[in-house]
This record gives C-alpha cells, sequence and structure tokens, in this order.
C-alpha cells in the first residue's frame, strides 16, 4: 500500500484537488518548517517556498527542518531539500529572496490556487494581503506568539482581509528617555544595541542629517547635544586598534557624558541624578577577572566582571572590523559591524555596556541571558504551538480548495481559558477597509513619457469623473493632492511609479465620494497611432463609499504581540490623523524606534513600560 492510497481513501474527490495545486508558501521559519511538512505529505504535489533569510542557531529549538551544519545557509533552500526526502515526487521550488521583490508581482501571485503565510513581520504579511487580493488567490494567515496562534482564511469579496481591521503600531520611546533618562533595563539595551554599537562600529549619527526640530521644540537641545556627543565618539573611532581605545570610549560615555548629564540641574529634581564611572578604579578591581566571565551567560555579572567584558568584547570588535576595512580592497561601500543576538562578540559588547550603564543611572543589571531575551526581542518560541498552527492551516486549506468558505474559521489558539483551540465564523470584509474594499482596476502607462497631470486630468477627471477634491499615493507617499501639486509636471517615473506597482485613489469630496480607487501599473509603451500615453481601461463606474459606516467589528486580538484596535486609517495624505501622520514620518529626533534590523529591518517590539521584558515574534 502507498501513501497515496491512505489519502485517497481519507480526502475523497479533495485528493485530485490537492494533487493538482500549485502552492505558496511564504516564510520557512517556524510555522513554515511545519507547514511544509504537512503539506507534502499530505499530497500536495508543487509548491514554491520563499524566505529571505538564513539559518541561526537560534532557529534550530523549533525549526525542525534544519541542523547544525546548514547555519547560515538561505531557509528557503534547505527546507526545499530536507522536506523533498517525505515525498521525492513533489515539484519544490525554493526562493531565497524578499517576497516584495517586483518579480513576485500580481501575475505572478495569480498562478498560484492558495497562498500560505508563515511570516513573522507586519509589512510584509500587509504586502501579501494586497497582493492576493490584487490577484484574487485565497490566503492562508497565520502566527504564532508563545503559547498563543492564530490563523485566518482570506478571500477577495468574501472574507474580511488582513487590514480590514488595522492593527497596533508599535510602542516607541522618545529619544531622550533613552539617550538621558533611562529608567528600566530596556532603555539602556537599546541604548547600546542601536545607539553605541552603530556609533562605533556602524553608521554615525553625525554622517546622517536625520534629526528634526520643527516638530518638538522641547527636545530639540538635547537632540543637538545628542549629535555633539555622536561627532566626539566619530573621532574616538579613528584611534580603534590603539591601547587606549578602550579607555577613551570608557571616558566618554560613562564620565564625559554622565557628568553633562549632571549639569542639567533641572533634570534631576525629582528623580536620582547618574553617577559616573571611574575608569581607574574600576581596572584595579577588575584584576583577576578572567575575561572568559562572558560565557557565563546565566550569571548577573558585577560591574568589574562587567567592565572585564566590555573591554574585551570591544578588543575583539575593533580587529574584525579593522580586517574587514583591510580587505575592502574593491573601494566598495565601507564595512560595518552589525548587532546579532547569536554574535557572541556584538551581545557581549551589547550586555556589558547595557550593565554599566545601568549602575550609572541605578538600574538593576540583568544576566547576559535576560538581556540576550530582550535584546533579541525574543518571546521563547513554542515548537507545539507552530506545529498545531500549520495544521490547522491544512485543515483550513481542504475548505478553501472545496471552495466552502462558509465553513472556514478563524482559529485562535490560546493557552488560558476553558479551551486550548477556539474559532469564530469568518467575518465579511469591512466596507470601509482601505486595502479590500477598493475599486480595482489597471492602468496603462508609459513611464517615460507620462506625467501626473497626464494621470489627474487625463485619466481621473476626463475619463473616470473625478472632481476637485483627490488625493494620489504611492508606496512611497502621496505624490499629489490639492495642496500639492508641484509634482504635476513630473514623470511618474521620476516619483518611483514602476511596473506592477500601485497608486491608490482616494477621493475626498464632502458629499458621495468614491471608495478608493487602486490603480495596478502595467507598463506599455505609447504607439504613434496612440494620442495618450496613459489610460485606464473602463469597466464600470467606481461605486461611492456607504453612507454609514458599517457598526464597529469587536476587535479581535491578533498574535504577534498586534491587536486590531487601532482607529482606522486611510491611504493618502489628507485623511490621515496626527496619529498617523506622526507614525508615517518616522521621526528619529522624536522616537528612538525599538526595532529589530535583522533581515528586512521590520521586526517590530512591543512594550509593556510596567515590565523590563521585550515583547516580539521570534517566528522568522
Amino acid at each position: 500500500m502507498t501513501r497515496d492510497l491512505f489519502l485517497r481513501q481519507s480526502l475523497g474527490v479533495l485528493h485530485k484537488r490537492i494533487r493538482e495545486s500549485r502552492v505558496l508558501l511564504v516564510g520557512a521559519g517556524g510555522i513554515g518548517c511545519e507547514l511544509l511538512k504537512n503539506l507534502v505529505l499530505t499530497g500536495f504535489k508543487e509548491i514554491h517556498i520563499i524566505d529571505l533569510d538564513t539559518i541561526d542557531l537560534s532557529n534550530l529549538n523549533r525549526q525542525f527542518l534544519f541542523r547544525h551544519e546548514h547555519i547560515k545557509k538561505p531557509k528557503a533552500s534547505v527546507a526545499k531539500e530536507v522536506a523533498g526526502k517525505f515525498q521525492p515526487n513533489a515539484k519544490l521550488e525554493a526562493y531565497h529572496a524578499n517576497i516584495k521583490d517586483s518579480r513576485f508581482n500580481v501575475d505572478w501571485f495569480a498562478d498560484f490556487n492558495i497562498v500560505f503565510n508563515a511570516l513573522d513581520n507586519l509589512d510584509a504579511r500587509r504586502h501579501v494581503n494586497r497582493m492576493c487580493l490584487a490577484a484574487n488567490v485565497p490566503l492562508i494567515e497565520s502566527g504564532t506568539t508563545g503559547f498563543n496562534g492564530q490563523v485566518q482564511v482570506i478571500k477577495k469579496g468574501q472574507t474580511e482581509c488582513y487590514d480590514c481591521n488595522p492593527k497596533e503600531v508599535p510602542k516607541t520611546f522618545p529619544v531622550c528617555t533613552i539617550r538621558s533618562t533611562p529608567s528600566q533595563p530596556i532603555h539602556c539595551i537599546v541604548w547600546a544595541k542601536s545607539y553605541l554599537l552603530p556609533e562605533l562600529f556602524g553608521t554615525s549619527e553625525s554622517d546622517t542629517d536625520e534629526f528634526d526640530h520643527s516638530d518638538d521644540a522641547d527636545n530639540a537641545e538635547e537632540i543637538e547635544s545628542l549629535r555633539r556627543e555622536a561627532h566626539a565618539l566619530k573621532l574616538i573611532r579613528v584611534s580603534m586598534g590603539s591601547e587606549d581605545f578602550a579607555e577613551k570610549v570608557f571616558k566618554k560615555i560613562f564620565m564625559d557624558d554622565i557628568e553633562r548629564l549632571r549639569g542639567m540641574e533641572d533634570m534631576w529634581k525629582t528623580r536620582k541624578p547618574p553617577k559616573p564611572l571611574d575608569y581607574h578604579e574600576l581596572q584595579g578591581q577588575a584584576n583577576g577577572i578572567d575575561k572568559d566571565i562572558s560565557h557565563n551567560d546565566q550569571k548577573v555579572w558585577t560591574s568589574a566582571e562587567d567592565f572585564v567584558v566590555f573591554k574585551d568584547s570591544l578588543e575583539r570588535l575593533s580587529k574584525r572590523l579593522k580586517t574587514l576595512q583591510q580587505d575592502n580592497t574593491r573601494g566598495d561601500a565601507p564595512p560595518i559591524l552589525t548587532f546579532d543576538k547569536d554574535d557572541i562578540d556584538t551581545m557581549d559588547f551589547v550586555a556589558a555596556s547595557a550593565n554599566l550603564r545601568s549602575t550609572v543611572f541605578g538600574i538593576e543589571s540583568r544576566s547576559k541571558f535576560d538581556l540576550k531575551q530582550m535584546a533579541g526581542n525574543i518571546i521563547p518560541a513554542i515548537a507545539t504551538t507552530n506545529a498545531m498552527t500549520a495544521g490547522l492551516c491544512v485543515l483550513q486549506a481542504y475548505k478553501v480548495l472545496n471552495g466552502d468558505y462558509d465553513r472556514a474559521k478563524m482559529v485562535f489558539l490560546e493557552r488560558s481559558g476553558v479551551r486550548a483551540i477556539n474559532c469564530d465564523n469568518l467575518r465579511q470584509p469591512n466596507p470601509n477597509c482601505p486595502v479590500c474594499s477598493v475599486a480595482q482596476r489597471k492602468l496603462f502607462v508609459d513611464l517615460e513619457q507620462a506625467t501626473v497631470d497626464d494621470l489627474v486630468e487625463g485619466v481621473l477627471r476626463q475619463q473616470l469623473g473625478y472632481g476637485e477634491e483627490f488625493s494620489i499615493s504611492t508606496n512611497l507617499g502621496t505624490i499629489y493632492d490639492p495642496d500639492l501639486e508641484d509634482n504635476l509636471p513630473k514623470k511618474l517615473a521620476s516619483l518611483g511609479v514602476t511596473s506592477d506597482s500601485f497608486i491608490t485613489i482616494v477621493d475626498e469630496e464632502d458629499e458621495e465620494p468614491r471608495v478608493n480607487l487602486e490603480l495596478r501599473v502595467v507598463e506599455r509603451l505609447q504607439s504613434k497611432s496612440e494620442q495618450t500615453s496613459i489610460s485606464v481601461k473602463v469597466i464600470d463606474e467606481i461605486p461611492r463609499k456607504p453612507k454609514q459606516l458599517a457598526p464597529e467589528t469587536p476587535p479581535v486580538e491578533h498574535v504577534n504581540g498586534f491587536s486590531q484596535s487601532m482607529p482606522n486609517g486611510t491611504i493618502g495624505k489628507r485623511k490621515r490623523s496626527p496619529e498617523e501622520v506622526e507614525i508615517a514620518n518616522g521621526d528619529r529626533a522624536k522616537r528612538f524606534a525599538l526595532a529589530s534590523t535583522d533581515g528586512d529591518g521590520a521586526h517590530p517590539i512591543i512594550l509593556d513600560e510596567t515590565d523590563s521584558g521585550a515583547i516580539l515574534i521570534d517566528d522568522d
């Protein structure tokens, strides 16, 4: 008896549909490994796997397709190789790439019968959601955080999409809290990881001009002082590799900068002022301490032990960077070192620096193990949760392939409560969703000829009948609205519009505005017989928005630290709330974003100010 015989007996007619389906699996991490195994063993014959990441040591405890010898290899390729042994007849294709690459366009998505999302970041999830809606391909969305998990079926026009209930934006802290008045260990960790390490071994803030003082006058003076600090560290960096490099760095950040802060007397009227550290005093206390103390990651080091690890890791990182600089003979971009929780050198440096800063501000020190949990933004991933979630994905896929969306569910895994598995009926699309409750058209464009004015006058007003009040946005932001006419003569290509990109039109008329219009750009050179370089195929009139807002949908708790309680946002400059404007601007001067820079840089951190722990998906 073959495995297929049991599958045919169990699945009946569905077995044939499974065998003939083309499947896309986005993500080959914790859920992705389990899901890929389930798919090949269920009988899916053609599966395309895409993942941007490579395998890290920390992945091995739950991503069972990977072994120690696979570290630093592409996840997608290794997953294909190992899963192929479960079902040699399956056709598996691997892509070590970003799902947002232009080659993975709407037409590419449309070739699949079903898409599975096994991602760990909000931006990529939203992108896949949008592409599946545009391609009219069903999507099985999933995620886990610790013991919690969720599976959601998404089908255009029939169910809520991923953005029907916008997710809460990750919390950030004001820059002055991180740099001047830390009160929790996480503040010191972020300072060491996202400020000190880049200043010494990455890109210095003094090399950029990313601070904007206009919206934050209260912080402007402090920010300017921080900029001067960055410049001073840049000068110290020149002495990297010298015998007194460690002493210069230590005195700068733990003595001179602290004395400057103590001089701001108003800042310490209601809180205890920081206490500078003495380099020579700690040097004396450190005599006899073995630098191998860094291997004991369960122990809370003393200040002297932190000092030893600080100096030793600083020396190791200096040698690494010097070697990279010497090997950079081709004139490429200057090499830099970046944080990785599994990189012993950078982790030791961040741990020791954070603890020394905690000592300065009277904050409790933590063990290297605890600091790694926070610095790596980890909620310990549970392999069992990943396995259960992947199994639920396949069960929901059966209903999708049968076209039985009435029986499909949104499923939740919860450790608390009477039942471990709970479910809810799929909801109808939110009529005010800016992503799925939109009209979609193809826009045929000669990108070298068409201008914003051609789009505004020739297409939107003449062809589609729009009035005066509307805005035009791309993934880079707003390119036109009644108060932003400078771009009218510019070519669309110069504003980042490319083939297969999306342009969103938001009607802002007061009376009966149209629903948002999403135009997918199709590049087509203008022929001699054509009178215009841009056109849209008019199928029917763009629908109007409902006069009455739909009843507010009860918030559904989402895994990965995100909930659906954030106010609904609208693409377009004129309709955004002040909070959304602040988020969109990404003002680095006002906010020191707590975000990992691994991979595509989109792993947000969620913090509870009453807790020193970090909360984040670790299902990469």
